[in-house]
């Protein structure tokens, strides 16, 4: 469950619920396309929004799925979206590589951060580099969790 504080942003998908599981559609078995992401709260002076989505049970540790900033100011991120600036994920591809466990069910997190700055950062940059240029300029952030496990042996 959520641990949510005061004052975060409040991450919903209309595509699958906290905790569910994540349509085939968003998947290596599907369509492979960004899932649509709905944020409340977004705080007064929010400039951009950033997304991250990893998978925390990769067999090597954190996969990362998604990176990406400078997405303008909205309510939500649509499905199949390439807002903003892409970064690298560890696909070493650019946006937004859908889940694909190997074997099992993985969790899936969705972090959202709106941030009172507009990134310097070059297109491609991976999550280490975000993470570390955001840093300064979180006004609020949220996540969502879903999970994933092949349709298909």
């Amino acid at each position: 469950m959520k641990d949510n504080q005061p004052g975060d942003l409040l991450i919903t998908s209309p595509a699958f619920e906290e905790e569910g599981n994540i349509p085939a559609k968003y998947t290596c078995e599907g369509e492979e396309i960004s899932p649509p992401i709905k944020i409340k709260n977004i705080p007064d002076g929010t400039r951009t929004l950033a997304i991250v989505a990893e998978d925390p049970d990769a067999p090597r540790g954190i996969f990362d799925h998604w990176v990406a900033w400078n997405i303008p100011v909205s309510a939500s991120i649509e499905e199949n979206t390439a807002a903003g600036t892409r970064g690298v994920n560890d696909s070493g591809k650019t946006g937004y590589h859908g889940p694909c466990p190997p074997e099992g069910s993985h969790r899936y997190y969705f972090y959202v951060y709106a941030l009172d700055a507009e990134l310097e950062l070059a297109p491609g940059a991976g999550k280490k580099a975000l993470l570390k240029a955001i840093a300064p300029h979180i006004l609020s952030k949220g996540s969502l969790m879903a999970r994933y496990q092949k349709l298909k042996k």
